[in-house]
């Protein structure tokens, strides 16, 4: 009996597939990647769930660790928001369960690993661009894309066997993570319809203003007012304090992989908390020069990111640079919560390159004096007094 890995999320699709791939005589591991979201009741939920559809073996990987370790951080060190928007929650984490799928297939020795991707979106890229790079010698089977399943042809077939679940669809598709959750409904299928109240999973429940401080070292955060703990932990808090304001939320317009536009809906508080906040820390620690190409390399590290390159050279380059740019990005950030949004107050570090001694902006100077600083913008705009007696310069 040829073994066969799946990418199991308890879903119609994925359900489907296990119950075909056994049918169709392989041992399925089913197989769930838990970068978040998860809570152990429902993780023993799928595993019973996938055990009634005829799975040999159901296994469930923490993969929040080395989620955080191989890609939040640098998001977190690039300032990475996709679109100036979107802090790539979902694509971020199929990257990280492409690659502990084709771990535990190779541990097993398994002959092909599935998932239920349809034809139609960008996952079915992510998967096996990661599957073909890393194990080429381990076929790819895909059931819902290769035999163009509808949802009803799907659930007609389970009933055959006597799989009785709840298949309806859900007037929202949730998908949560470590880094975020993706909202979409028939409203983010329009270009002008924003998603209702109810659609988000966090609703608000706090009014009232909170401060709060969260400290960096060497760009990764490290405690929420003065409580230390693992990036993880500090991530789930946050979320949890941030969400009851019902902070995080928006619409994501973009390009997918496959070519078209797509809107999605989101809810991310902490990762656009501590996006913000180190961005914050940075103006004030970094050079004029290292801010200005970290922008542009870490936009093309979040663009490759979404696309499914992740094993390409470049991103293992890019992040030695970024991981390099986060020495001196050490120090507290203070913010305040509010209903629907935060703001940033300010930053302390001993690092801060803020120093009046070198002069005050726009106040007084005591490194240079005037008859300095006139020759300074002489000397500035030397090249354009060039051009412009050359080729007169037009405004």
């Amino acid at each position: 009996m040829k073994k066969l890995v799946l990418a199991y999320s308890g879903g119609l699709d994925t359900s489907y597939c296990a119950k075909y791939l056994s049918n169709e005589g392989y041992e399925v591991h089913a197989v769930s990647i838990n970068t978040g979201g998860f809570t152990p009741q429902e993780i023993t939920l799928m595993g019973e769930k996938a055990k009634a559809l005829g799975v040999a073996v159901y296994h469930n990987i923490d993969a929040k660790a080395s989620y955080y370790e191989q890609v939040i951080k640098y998001l977190i060190f690039g300032n990475i928001l996709k679109n100036n928007t979107y802090p790539l929650s979902v694509s971020a984490e199929r990257i990280v369960q492409a690659i502990a799928l084709i771990k535990y297939a190779r541990t097993i020795g398994a002959d092909a690993i599935a998932h239920g991707s349809t034809g139609a979106g960008n996952d079915q890229v992510r998967f096996d661009t990661i599957f073909q790079v890393m194990a080429p010698e381990i076929g790819i089977i895909t059931p819902v894309r290769d035999q163009q399943l509808s949802r009803q042809e799907e659930m007609s077939y389970l009933e055959q066997y006597g799989v009785q679940m709840e298949w309806h669809k859900a007037k929202y598709s949730v998908n949560k993570g470590l880094w975020g959750t993706s909202v979409g409904g028939e409203e983010t299928l329009t270009s002008h319809k924003p998603l209702p109240e109810e659609a988000y999973p966090s609703q608000l429940t706090q009014n009232e203003p909170i401060s709060l401080t969260i400290a960096f070292k060497k760009g990764e955060p490290v405690s929420i007012n003065g409580e230390n703990m693992d990036s993880v932990t500090l991530i789930e808090t946050l979320e949890n304090i941030a969400s009851a304001y019902a902070i995080g939320r928006d619409i994501h317009v973009g390009d997918t992989i496959i070519g078209i536009k797509g809107r999605v809906g989101f809810e991310a508080a902490a990762s656009l908390i501590l996006i913000k906040a180190h961005h914050l820390l940075e103006k004030h620690v970094l050079s004029k020069w290292q801010l200005h190409h970290k922008e542009y390399l870490a936009s093309q590290y979040g663009m490759l990111l979404h696309e499914g390159q992740y094993l390409d050279p470049f991103m293992r380059n890019t992040e030695a640079f970024l991981a390099d740019s986060q020495e001196h990005v050490n120090g507290e950030v203070f913010l305040t919560l509010h209903p629907y949004r935060f703001t940033l107050d300010g930053i302390a570090s001993e690092n801060d390159l803020m120093q009046p001694g070198f002069g005050s902006y726009g106040e007084m100077n005591t490194g240079w004096n005037a008859t300095e600083a006139k020759g300074f913008i002489k000397i500035n705009a030397q090249g354009q007094k060039l051009q412009n007696s050359v080729n007169t310069l037009t405004v």
